[in-house]
């Protein structure tokens, strides 16, 4: 597919074609979203409670919902050239004040401005820049045009809601704030894939894996801030290394064969059939996938400080409550979602995987009774165990998908 160009007097966009790449605008583009990542496990952190963590889960659902947007325009046309560059930086100064916010986004501080409010309309602006570079792009396309008009069905309840949780607090805040999204979310899933162009599917899966990679560089960021000032130990040298082994292994579970086999699925189909598995194995099924790193961040966060601060926290005191929690349930949320996208893409369900996920929700009760480094060194080894398990159960698959790959 030759590049093509759209010009108008005021107008200048590039359509993309199969070998784009990712651009360094949208790298920096998602430099954004690693300081917003990181500001959404600080809330679950601040405010660790149920409540807490389903505020935390509702921000990445809206976080991920500016970055999809986003991440669609750049497959249909190139966002590093004319007036989608003004876009691109547009939408990163707006994000920037949305991360900013995000402490209180849910609970304003005294003084200042009423940043529940600024939340909600600096998410509006972010969405309303998307729709007019993306209906840019469908100028002289009225199928792509008629589905972006199609999204204001769901985004404008969904900015009023939001609004009207601004003044609210507590459970019926974080109500409204599910209803809000799933208005946006259903609205984009129950239009159908019609309409939605996928020129450059390889760009588009290198983009979703570059996202993943954030995020687990947000998990190790989290065991630096869990050590923070404290003194170093052996004790604590050796829970951090447990806790890289955690990060590590998550990575090696999506990027060894997950992502090879969703990127060439996504590329050897065209039409309908490659939006449609863009839309669910990328847009949706990656959302409880970074959910599930984002938590582990959070839990492996606390844990590292049960660890270093002995002057809050007894030695070989067990982390517990919710924070336990995040850590195991948010690994079983990954191993869960990775067991979906390979259902989706080959049919069949990875069973080790939904196995670890539901022993580690079984013995979360046990582990509540071990000491935090003991519990980072039993995540660390089941989950480097579930990776020797597969590299010799799978082997020759393996070796046949990496071939298949180079």
């Amino acid at each position: 597919m030759r590049r093509c160009a759209v010009h108008t007097r005021r107008l200048h966009l590039v359509g993309a074609d199969e070998d784009h790449r990712v651009s360094t605008i949208e790298l920096f583009f998602d430099l954004v979203f690693v300081y917003a990542i990181t500001q959404t496990t600080q809330l679950m952190a601040d405010h660790l409670s149920v409540l807490g963590v389903g505020q935390g889960i509702a921000m990445l659902g809206v976080l991920w919902w500016c970055w999809c947007s986003f991440a669609w325009l750049g497959t249909t046309i190139h966002v590093d050239h004319g007036i989608a560059r003004l876009a691109m930086f547009g939408a990163m100064a707006v994000m920037f004040l949305v991360s900013l916010t995000i402490p209180e986004a849910f609970t304003d501080r005294p003084g200042g401005l009423f940043a529940p409010i600024l939340f909600v309309g600096c998410y509006f602006v972010v969405r309303v820049l998307h729709q007019v570079a993306y209906l840019g792009a469908a100028r002289h396309d009225p199928g792509l045009r008629k589905v972006l008009l199609k999204m204001w069905i769901g985004l404008g309840p969904s900015i009023v809601i939001l609004a009207v949780a601004a003044f609210l607090s507590g459970p019926w805040q974080l109500v409204l704030w599910v209803v809000a999204l799933a208005a946006d979310y259903l609205n984009v899933y129950f239009s159908g894939p019609e309409g939605w162009r996928m020129n450059s599917p390889a760009h588009f899966a290198e983009r979703f894996g570059l996202i993943v990679i954030i995020a687990l560089g947000e998990s190790i960021v989290a065991i630096g801030i869990g050590i923070g000032p404290l003194p170093m130990t052996w004790l604590i040298a050796g829970a951090a290394v447990c806790g890289l082994g955690v990060a590590a292994g998550m990575w090696w579970t999506y990027f060894d064969v997950v992502a090879r086999v969703s990127e060439h699925k996504l590329t050897r189909t065209t039409g309908i059939e490659r939006v449609k598995i863009a839309t669910d194995s990328y847009t949706y099924l990656h959302l409880p996938l970074i959910a599930g790193i984002v938590l582990v961040a959070l839990g492996l966060k606390k844990a590292l400080l049960y660890i270093a601060d002995t002057e809050h926290h007894a030695p070989g005191e067990a982390v517990h409550g919710v924070a336990i929690w995040a850590l195991t349930g948010g690994l079983a949320l990954y191993l869960v979602a990775l067991s979906s996208l390979r259902r989706r893409n080959l049919g069949s369900w990875n069973v080790q995987r939904l196995v670890l996920a539901v022993l580690l929700l079984a013995a979360t009760p046990l582990l509540e009774h071990v000491p935090a480094a003991a519990l980072v060194g039993i995540v660390a080894a089941l989950v480097l165990g579930l990776i020797t398990f597969e590299r010799i159960r799978w082997a020759e698959w393996r070796r046949e998908v990496h071939a298949h790959h180079e």
